[in-house]
C-alpha cells in the first residue's frame, strides 16, 4: 500500500472512491471540474457502467493524475453482456483499480422485472466477480433491494476464492446487520452525500469499524448539503467526511486523513 498520500504534484487530501466523471453531465466543463479537484487535493475513481463508459473512464485516468478508473457493467444494463475479452486491455491499465459498477438492481422502480432479467443480472455479476479475482482487483458493487441475494452470491464465491475476493459496497443502503455481513466477508462500505440530509445510516456509521468505511459522491448524483439540487462534483466529498466526523464524534482532520488511508490501502498498490 502507499506509504504516503502524495501523488506527483498533488497532495491527496480527499479520496472520493466513486464518481462518474465520464458521464455526459460533465461534457461541458470536465476540465474545470477536474481542475477544481486538483486545487482541493481531491482524487477520485471514475466508474464505468458499460464498455464504452469504461473505456472513457480509463482514458480520463490516463490523462489526469488525480483520477483512477473502475471498469464493468452496471446491473441495470442487461441489454449488454459482460464479455471478458472486451475488457482485457482495460484491466491491464495501471490506473485501473477496480471492477464494477456491478451487482444487482432489484428496485421497485424497475417495475415488472422478470425472473429471467434477474437471472441475467446474477449471471453478469458472477462473471465480473470471477474477472476481478482473476486480475486481483477489488469489486465496486451496486446493490439495491437485493442485499440478501448479493450476500449469498458473495458467500458462495468467498468459499471458492477466500481472501482474493474483496470489494466495496457503494452507496450503502442497508442496516447495521447487513453492513456487518459484508464486513465479515472482507468488504468495505462507502457512504454518499445522502448522509448529510438523511439520518437512517447514522447508526450504521456509528456501529461499524472505522477501518471499513470509505467516502464517495456518486457525482453527478445526490449532491450533499449545502449543494442539494445542484450537479454533484467530487470536491463535495469533503461534506461527507465532515458528516462522518460528526456522527463518529471525531476530529474532522483525523477522519479526513483516515478516509484517504482506507481508500489508498484498499485500491492502490505501490
Amino acid at each position: 500500500t502507499q506509504k504516503c498520500a502524495n501523488f506527483g504534484s498533488y497532495n491527496m487530501k480527499f479520496f472520493d472512491i466513486h464518481s462518474h466523471l465520464e458521464f455526459p453531465k460533465f461534457d461541458k466543463d470536465r476540465e474545470e471540474v477536474i481542475s477544481r479537484m486538483q486545487d482541493e487535493g481531491v482524487f477520485t475513481i471514475t466508474i464505468g457502467t458499460d464498455l464504452e463508459k469504461s473505456k472513457k473512464a480509463v482514458e480520463l485516468a490516463e490523462k489526469y493524475e488525480n483520477v483512477f478508473a473502475s471498469i464493468g457493467l452496471h446491473p441495470s444494463d442487461t441489454l449488454e453482456d459482460f464479455n471478458e475479452k472486451d475488457y482485457i486491455d482495460l484491466v491491464k491499465n495501471p490506473k485501473m483499480v477496480a471492477i464494477g459498477e456491478c451487482g444487482l438492481e432489484y428496485s421497485p422502480v424497475k417495475q415488472g422485472l422478470t425472473e429471467n432479467e434477474k437471472e441475467k443480472q446474477v449471471g453478469i455479476f458472477r462473471k465480473q466477480i470471477d474477472f476481478a479475482v482473476k486480475y486481483d482487483k477489488p469489486l465496486m458493487i451496486h446493490v439495491r433491494d437485493a442485499h440478501k441475494e448479493v450476500i449469498e452470491i458473495l458467500e458462495s464465491k468467498k468459499e471458492k476464492y477466500g481472501e482474493k475476493l474483496r470489494g466495496n459496497i457503494h452507496f450503502f443502503s442497508g442496516d447495521v446487520e447487513i453492513a456487518k455481513k459484508y464486513i465479515k466477508l472482507g468488504f468495505m462500505i462507502s457512504f454518499t452525500g445522502v448522509i448529510t440530509f438523511a439520518h437512517q445510516y447514522d447508526e450504521v456509521i456509528k456501529e461499524i469499524p472505522f477501518d471499513h468505511i470509505m467516502v464517495e459522491t456518486d457525482a453527478p448524483f445526490v449532491a450533499p448539503v449545502p449543494y442539494r439540487g445542484k450537479r454533484c462534483e467530487p470536491i463535495y466529498v469533503k461534506e461527507v467526511v465532515k458528516r462522518i466526523a460528526e456522527i463518529k464524534e471525531m476530529e474532522y482532520e483525523e477522519v479526513k486523513k483516515k478516509m484517504v488511508e482506507n481508500a489508498t490501502k484498499f485500491f492502490i498498490k505501490p
